[in-house]
């Protein structure tokens, strides 16, 4: 059974969240206890030793980041919960951390446990708050992507292309490296739409910054910096046009 903490400044938050394990994960979680302000939980921390804190983005003036950054090791996995917008909510998606958006559903709940307790040890925590803050308050996007050994820190402007392999997707970067990656190309695409990048058919997603040219055709096709030529399926030629003219 996991041990856990639940990390919030707002009580109804606490209560809720208590009854849902109660309710849907009293086998596989114990909740320990729970506190409401950073210093608080910074001693409890370290006197409960936890496997697992849920905890809030904010905390009554300060943030879970702040409360991170006082602690010497973070040998503990973090389920955040949120009621950020969809910005703050894809800089989680890229970091491959985990979130909870408020308030908080029991499906959603059940799914971040069952992730959690299926998770490859070897992907790095600290590696993945490093992406999330930079994400949250720096200039450059970067994504956390898992690999056998761990996971590699990309800035998506390198990746080229996205191609597509039944449940794996292989990263074609400008640097002429490829990553076989444990995710479907529908995951990548979600991640990456809103970030130039285009998925031109069912196998190929492609970033458009990087398309050399189109070359007409039924659906056509576009050759890219790599030199790679790929298919555009005929029913997203339009869109597609479109938002290679605008990009």
């Amino acid at each position: 059974m996991i041990r856990a903490l639940i990390i919030d400044d707002e009580q109804h938050c606490i209560d809720r969240l208590t009854g849902l394990m109660k309710e849907h994960l009293s086998s596989s979680v114990h909740i320990m206890d729970s506190f409401k302000t950073a210093a608080a939980a910074e001693e409890a921390i370290k006197k409960y030793k936890p496997e697992l804190v849920f905890l809030d983005v904010q905390l009554d003036g300060q943030t879970a980041f702040d409360l991170l950054k006082k602690l010497d090791k973070i040998n503990f996995e973090m389920i955040f919960t949120t009621a950020y917008e969809k910005y703050a909510i894809q800089a989680f998606k890229f970091s491959a951390l985990d979130y909870l958006l408020k308030p908080v559903s029991a499906d959603d709940l059940k799914q971040a446990v069952t992730r959690l307790l299926e998770k490859n040890p070897k992907i790095e925590t600290t590696k993945k708050l490093e992406t999330l803050l930079g994400n949250l308050y720096g200039i450059t996007r970067k994504i956390c992507v898992p690999v056998v050994n761990g996971i590699i820190v990309l800035k998506v402007n390198d990746i080229i292309r996205c191609e597509a392999d039944i449940n794996y997707t292989t990263l074609f970067l400008n640097d002429k490296q490829k990553l076989v990656v444990a995710k479907t190309l529908k995951e990548f695409e979600e991640l990456l739409t809103d970030y130039n990048f285009f998925r031109i058919h069912n196998s190929h997603l492609i970033n458009l910054s990087y398309v050399k040219n189109y070359n007409k055709g039924k659906g056509g096709s576009v050759t890219m910096i790599d030199n790679s030529e790929i298919e555009v399926s005929t029913r997203r030629k339009e869109e597609f046009l479109k938002k290679l003219s605008e990009s």
